[in-house]
């Protein structure tokens, strides 16, 4: 009942194998530390074209008010000013979830009273752009925005 003594490639296969397990454990934390830093870049990611797209609607006013239903370039100057605010509440976190979701809102009016005849037409680029900011403006309200302090 005397055990064998381990064979030396034994102990450092038992060491290698200890090794690589702490390694992958410390990348494993490591590399969950470095996504959620990358995760949290997605609110400003989501925010600053929103914020671009509100200065175009200052600087273009003029040829964007066609496109509006009714208004004329008034209506595109605040929907500007809408997509500035909303960026802004997401930068400073007050209002940001009555703000997400207003964004929502408002893309869906888009879709409806824009964007819903060019579709039918077969282009449907500004109908899925404005679908995906919807869904991705209500993702953060659920899940991301930090000021309930309106909306809950």
């Amino acid at each position: 009942m005397f055990k064998k003594k381990p064979k030396k490639e034994d102990l450092v296969f038992n060491i290698a194998i200890f090794i690589y397990i702490a390694s992958l454990f410390l990348l494993t934390f490591k590399t969950q530390r470095i996504m959620n830093a990358f995760i949290g870049l997605g609110k400003y990611l989501f925010a600053l074209p929103m914020a671009v797209f509100g200065v175009l609607h200052f600087i273009n006013a003029d040829a964007m008010a066609g496109m509006a239903p009714f208004g004329g370039a008034i209506i595109v100057y605040l929907v500007g000013a809408c997509l500035i605010l909303f960026a802004i509440s997401v930068f400073l976190g007050k209002y940001d979830k009555l703000a997400a979701v207003l964004l929502a809102i408002l893309m869906i009016v888009f879709i409806l009273l824009i964007h819903r005849t060019p579709a039918m037409g077969g282009d449907m680029g500004s109908l899925l752009k404005d679908l995906a900011i919807a869904g991705g403006a209500l993702m953060y309200a659920g899940s991301y925005a930090k000021d309930p302090s309106i909306i809950g």
